[in-house]
C-alpha cells in the first residue's frame, strides 16, 4: 500500500499519509510534488500530561484510540464493542479517487472510506460505509464523515432559517470549542440548511481561504466544527439516526451520505463557483436542453378557487405576458376544496372540471405553453377517502395521538401497498395527460415516523428517492419541482432526481434578496424558483414596486405568481418587461459564473453573473444607504487588458428621491477599460430604499 496519496484538481491537492489508519496532511492550494522528506516534516510533537502516543485526527475518528472529540463511528453490539480501533487492509487507489478499507477484528467491523475529487470543480466527495462481520446485531447510533481543516481557519459561516425566512447567514469565531447544528425535523429543513463554511479571519465574497461543506441528504443530519484543545480544527457531517433506526444484521451495511466540500482562495464566490460547477456537470439533468421556460403558477392567483373557463382567461393573459410553462397548483383534485381535506386522493374532481383536464391542457399547449400540475404524493388529509380506506398508511407509531402539521398526515412509503398506489396515481396523471411538469410539494415535518413501529425516516427517505428514481424511469421527458413549504428540502441528493427547487413561499422581494443570496453559495441560478408576486406580498404585506419584484426574481429561473385577469393591463405590460429582459440573458444568468461584490454599504446587495465575454451586475439598495454617496463599483472579475461596452439595462422608473441630479452616463453607452474599471470603478446613482438597476458589460 502507498504511504502517502496525492490527489488533485485544477486547483487542489489532497495529500493523505496513510499509516494504521487513513490521516489527511493537506488539504488545499494545489502542490506540484511531495517532498521525500514530507513525513518526517509533518511529525507532530507529543505534548506533556496527555498520551504518550500522537493520536492522528484520521477520516474516521476513533474514541478508542483517544480521540476526545466526537468519534465518527458509534453502535455497540449489545452494550459490547463501543470503541472500535480500525487498521488498513486495502486500498483501491485511481486517478480522482481512493477507497481505504479497514477492519477492527475484535468488534467485527470494517469500514469503505471513499474519497473522490472533481478535476474541474475542485469538489471532494466523501462517503463511509460500516459491515458488520459478526455473528449477532450491531447497534450504528452514528456515523459521519470527518474533514480537517488547517489551524487558521479561524471563523465559520453557518446556516439558519424559518418557513418564509430560509437560507440566512450567521457568522461566529471559530478558536476554541465549536459548533454543533442538530436537524429532526424528517426532510432538509427551513431552519437547518446541512452546510457550512470555515475560513481565515474575516474571509468575505471576494477575499480570504475558505473551506466550504453541504451534506447531501433530505432527512435528519447532524453538522459539527469543533477545535480540539491542541488546535487542530475539523468538520462532520452525517445523518442523525434515531434510536435504533440502524441495526445490522450479520453482513448488512450501512452508509452515510456524500459529503459534498471545496476549498477556495477568492473568499465565498470561489466555493459557489466550484459547487455551481459540480452541481451542473455531476448533479442537475435535465431532460431536454433547452432555456429553464419561464413560469406562470396559479396559486395566489386563484388559491382553490378552479374554475377552468376562467384559468384558460389566464393562459391567455399569461401567454401574451411570455409565460412559457403555466402550472395549475393545488385544488385540482376531488374534495379539494380548503387545505383541510383531500390530499392523497389524486383523481381529478370533475365537479369543478365537467370536461376532464384535457381542454384546459390543450388550450395552454395550443398558446404555446407547457403544462405543469401541482401534487403532494406523500401526504394525506383525515378526511380523504384514501384515509377512510387505508388509515394503516400513515407514518405514526400506534397508541399514540401524533399531531397533524397544516391539517395533515404523512404517508408511509415503506409501505409496498401504498408506495405502489402512489407510484400508479402519479403514472397514471402522466400518462393521461400531457403534462410536462410536476410541482412536487411537502408541507410539514415527520412526527413520531414510525414503519411497523420502529423509526424510519432514513427509510422514508430512500422510499422517497425510489418512488421519484421510478416515476422518472418511466417518464423521462417531466421535470419536478421540490417544493417543501418553500425551502424546506434543498440538497443535491433531492436535487439528483428533480430540476428545480422553490426557494420560499416568500415572494417579497426584500426577503428574498437575503433568501436568494444565502442558497447561491451552494446553487446555481437555473434550479432557484425566483417568481414576480403581486404587490403586496401574500406573506408580509409589505409593499413593493415593480422594479424591486422584478429585479429580485430575474436572477434565478424565473416565475410570476399572480391572477392575470385580475391585474391591471399596466401591471401586465410591466410583468411582461421584466420576463423579456429575463429572457434576453438567461442565456448568461443560467450558464455563467455568479458572483457577489463586497459592499462598504452593506444595506446594499450587489451580485451578478458572468463568462469570459459578458458581464451582467445587480446592484440592489436595501434599506435606507448608510452615507449621501455611494461608494463606486469596482468589478474584480472583469479582464483588466480588455475593453467593454457597459450600458445601463434597467433602473427604477419613478423619480429618484433621494437625488436631485443623476450622473450622466446612466443614459449612455460607456467604454471603458477592464483596469480602470476594477481599479477606478463607476460611480452609481443614488439608489432610493428598495429599488434596483442592472448593468450589463460585454468585452470589446
Amino acid at each position: 500500500m502507498n504511504s502517502i496519496i496525492h490527489l488533485t484538481s485544477k486547483n487542489c491537492s489532497l495529500i493523505i499519509k496513510v499509516e494504521r489508519t487513513p490521516e489527511i496532511l493537506h488539504w488545499g492550494p494545489r502542490i506540484s510534488q511531495i517532498d521525500p522528506d514530507i513525513l518526517l516534516s509533518t511529525e507532530r510533537p507529543i505534548s506533556q500530561a496527555r498520551l504518550d502516543v500522537d493520536v492522528p485526527l484520521s477520516l474516521c475518528p476513533e474514541l478508542g484510540s483517544g480521540h476526545f472529540n466526537a468519534p465518527g463511528l458509534e453502535g455497540h453490539r449489545d452494550s459490547y464493542d463501543w470503541a472500535p480501533v480500525f487498521d488498513v487492509f486495502d486500498q483501491d487507489l485511481s486517478a480522482q479517487s481512493v477507497i481505504f478499507k479497514l477492519q477492527d477484528h475484535v468488534a467485527q467491523l470494517q469500514l469503505e472510506i471513499e474519497i473522490k475529487i472533481d478535476f474541474e470543480s475542485d469538489v471532494l466527495q466523501k462517503r463511509i460505509t460500516v459491515i458488520n462481520t459478526g455473528k449477532t446485531n450491531y447497534s450504528l447510533t452514528k456515523l459521519s464523515s470527518t474533514l480537517p481543516v488547517p489551524n487558521h481557519a479561524n471563523e465559520l459561516m453557518s446556516f439558519h432559517g424559518r418557513w418564509s425566512r430560509e437560507f440566512q447567514t450567521h457568522r461566529q469565531s471559530f478558536a476554541h470549542g465549536g459548533f454543533m447544528q442538530e436537524n429532526r425535523r424528517g426532510r432538509t429543513s427551513h431552519e437547518n440548511f446541512p452546510g457550512l463554511f470555515v475560513g481565515s479571519d474575516n474571509f468575505n465574497e471576494q477575499c480570504g481561504q475558505v473551506w466550504g461543506f453541504h451534506l447531501g441528504w433530505s432527512g435528519n443530519h447532524q453538522l459539527r466544527a469543533d477545535v480540539k484543545s491542541d488546535g487542530r480544527r475539523f468538520v462532520q457531517a452525517g445523518e442523525l439516526l434515531l434510536a435504533g433506526e440502524a441495526i445490522l444484521a450479520e453482513s448488512e451495511s450501512y452508509s452515510t451520505p456524500w459529503l459534498y466540500a471545496t476549498y477556495s482562495t477568492a473568499g465565498l464566490n470561489g466555493i459557489s463557483e466550484h459547487f455551481h460547477h459540480f452541481v451542473r456537470n455531476n448533479i442537475i439533468s435535465f431532460p431536454v436542453d433547452k432555456p429553464r421556460p419561464v413560469h406562470l403558477n396559479t396559486w395566489e392567483g386563484i388559491y382553490f378557487d378552479h374554475d377552468p373557463a376562467y384559468i384558460m382567461k389566464m393562459a391567455d393573459e399569461a401567454a401574451v405576458m411570455g409565460v412559457e410553462r403555466f402550472i395549475i397548483d393545488d385544488g385540482w383534485f376531488i374534495g379539494r376544496h380548503g387545505e383541510r381535506a383531500a390530499l392523497g386522493d389524486w383523481y381529478l374532481d370533475e365537479q369543478k372540471y365537467p370536461n376532464g383536464l384535457e381542454p384546459v391542457i390543450s388550450h395552454v399547449n395550443d398558446l404555446g405553453m407547457e403544462f405543469g400540475l401541482w401534487v403532494e404524493p406523500e401526504m394525506i388529509s383525515q378526511d380523504s377517502l384514501l384515509y377512510k380506506a387505508h388509515p394503516d398508511w400513515v407514518l405514526e407509531l400506534q397508541g399514540y395521538h401524533q399531531p397533524s402539521g397544516r391539517w395533515q398526515y404523512v404517508l408511509d412509503l415503506q409501505n409496498p401497498d401504498c408506495f405502489n398506489y402512489l407510484f400508479e396515481r402519479l403514472n397514471d396523471l402522466l400518462t393521461t395527460y400531457n403534462i410536462s411538469y410536476l410541482k412536487w410539494d411537502m408541507n410539514r415535518e415527520l412526527v413520531q415516523p414510525g414503519h411497523q413501529g420502529k423509526p424510519a425516516v432514513n427509510g422514508q427517505t430512500n422510499a422517497l428517492y425510489a418512488l421519484l428514481d421510478k416515476l422518472l424511469a418511466a417518464h423521462d421527458k417531466v421535470e419536478i419541482e421540490s417544493c417543501s413549504s418553500g425551502g424546506g428540502r434543498i440538497d443535491f441528493e433531492i436535487l439528483k432526481r428533480t430540476h428545480r427547487f422553490w426557494a420560499s413561499d416568500c415572494n417579497d422581494a426584500l426577503e428574498r434578496q437575503a433568501i436568494q443570496r444565502g442558497m447561491s453559495y451552494f446553487f446555481p441560478p437555473e434550479v432557484m424558483g425566483s417568481h414576480i408576486g403581486p404587490d403586496e406580498s401574500h406573506t408580509t404585506r409589505r409593499m413593493h414596486h415593480i422594479n424591486m419584484r422584478g429585479m429580485t426574481a430575474l436572477g434565478g429561473h424565473m416565475g410570476v405568481e399572480l391572477d392575470p385577469v385580475k391585474v391591471p393591463k399596466e401591471e401586465r405590460q410591466a410583468f411582461a418587461k421584466y420576463i423579456a429582459l429575463h429572457k434576453q440573458y438567461r442565456h448568461l444568468l443560467h450558464s455563467g459564473r455568479s458572483f457577489r461584490v463586497d459592499t462598504a454599504d452593506k444595506r446594499q446587495n450587489i451580485y451578478g453573473v458572468h463568462n469570459d465575454i459578458e458581464i451582467l451586475i445587480t446592484v440592489c439598495q436595501l434599506t435606507m444607504p448608510d452615507y449621501a454617496l455611494p461608494s463606486p463599483l469596482r468589478i474584480s472579475c472583469i479582464d483588466p487588458s480588455a475593453l467593454y461596452q457597459v450600458k445601463l439595462v434597467e433602473t427604477p422608473t419613478t423619480s429618484f428621491q433621494l437625488m436631485k441630479q443623476r450622473p450622466k452616463w446612466l443614459d449612455k453607452t460607456l467604454t471603458l477599460s477592464g483596469e480602470n474599471l476594477k481599479e477606478i470603478g463607476l460611480t452609481l446613482p443614488i439608489l432610493d430604499p428598495e429599488s434596483a438597476l442592472m448593468l450589463h458589460l460585454k468585452k470589446l
